[in-house]
This record gives structure tokens, C-alpha cells and sequence, in this order.
């Protein structure tokens, strides 16, 4: 009996820490965001936008506009979504505009094509979400701010595997060792009158 109490008293951090390293991606991209978060210099790559529905009412609209450094080339159908393509006037395509129905407690995924920029830079996905009860969300800030635009970290190819371990993963590895060093730590005992 006591040993498991003390196998339970273990487990508790090592569970609170778990939890903690699942939520994070929740809580980092819980708004529209493009994924991958970084890719390759001069590169085609495939883009997604996904948007989430925060609200108790459907999204009916979602926008977005494209840097003016990346060139988008296709895009994949998405079931239920009309798409219209927004170009300049020299037939640059400079953002899209999806129509559909998006339930509350839902996500849907925007998928694209695009040849990234020669340089290293960080672009920027501007998004506008658009409900059911007119109210326009803008997905603009900057980083940090209450609703931020996406941004992807367009780097040379060396520098992407040399980049190092991703910040959740350090997050993880500081969640687990916190998580062990109070699982052993030394017990004080206190003996009971007989």
C-alpha cells in the first residue's frame, strides 16, 4: 500500500508535465495559422492554412493574403469551400477568398502551393475570419499580440537542419526534468508515537 502511494505521488508531476507539453501546441496555434512554420529558400513548398472556430457561430469566410515575396502557384479543392483567387494587375495572385460553413468546435485546412523567396526572411500570412453574425476577426498583429498574423521562417537549407531542437522540445525536456528531480527528492519522515 505504501508503495504504491509513493508510485502515485511520483507519477503526479510526471503527469502534470505531460499534460502541459500536449496543451502547448493547442495554446500556440489556437488561431489561423499557415504551416510549416519554417521552410527552405527557393523552394516549392505546400502551404496550409488552418483556421479554427472560436465562436458559437459558423465562419463563413476566410481570407488571406499572400508576402509579396513568396509566389503562389495552385491550390487544393477543399470540400464545401468555394475559392476565389485575388490577383493584381499583372496576374500575380496576391491572396484567396474561401466561402463555405465552418461549425463552432471545427477546423478546416486551406492547402496551397508556393515557390519561396531565393533569401532567408520571415513572411507574413495576413488572415480575416469572417462569422456567421458578421463580426470580422483580422488575424494581422504581430507576434505576440492577442490575434497575430502567421509567419514562416524562410531559411537556406543548412541552416534548417542546423537550426537545432525546437522550443517545445526544449520546453518538454525542462517540463521533465522538474517533473523527476521533485519525483526524487528526499522525503522528509516523521516517526509516529507508539
Amino acid at each position: 500500500m505504501r508503495n504504491s502511494r509513493k508510485v502515485a505521488k511520483a507519477a503526479l508531476p510526471v503527469s502534470i508535465a505531460a499534460a502541459m507539453v500536449l496543451a502547448l501546441p493547442v495554446i500556440v496555434f489556437g488561431h489561423a495559422v499557415v504551416f510549416p512554420k519554417t521552410s527552405t529558400t527557393g523552394t516549392f513548398e505546400r502551404y496550409v492554412l488552418r483556421v479554427p472556430n472560436e465562436k458559437t457561430v459558423a465562419t463563413t469566410r476566410v481570407e488571406i493574403r499572400f508576402p509579396a515575396d513568396v509566389r503562389v502557384t495552385s491550390f487544393e479543392d477543399v470540400p464545401g469551400w468555394q475559392l476565389a483567387v485575388l490577383t493584381d494587375s499583372a496576374k500575380r495572385i496576391t491572396g484567396a477568398v474561401w466561402t463555405g460553413t465552418l461549425p463552432p468546435q471545427r477546423f478546416v485546412e486551406f492547402p496551397f502551393s508556393a515557390a519561396n523567396p531565393k533569401t532567408e526572411t520571415r513572411v507574413s500570412w495576413p488572415a480575416f475570419q469572417t462569422y456567421a453574425d458578421g463580426e470580422v476577426v483580422e488575424w494581422t498583429g504581430p507576434e505576440g499580440s492577442k490575434r497575430p498574423a502567421s509567419s514562416t521562417v524562410i531559411q537556406a537549407a543548412g541552416a534548417a537542419a542546423a537550426g537545432g531542437t525546437p522550443v517545445v522540445a526544449w520546453i518538454a525536456l525542462a517540463l521533465a526534468l522538474v517533473a523527476m528531480g521533485l519525483a526524487l527528492r528526499p522525503r522528509s519522515t516523521t516517526s509516529l508515537p507508539s
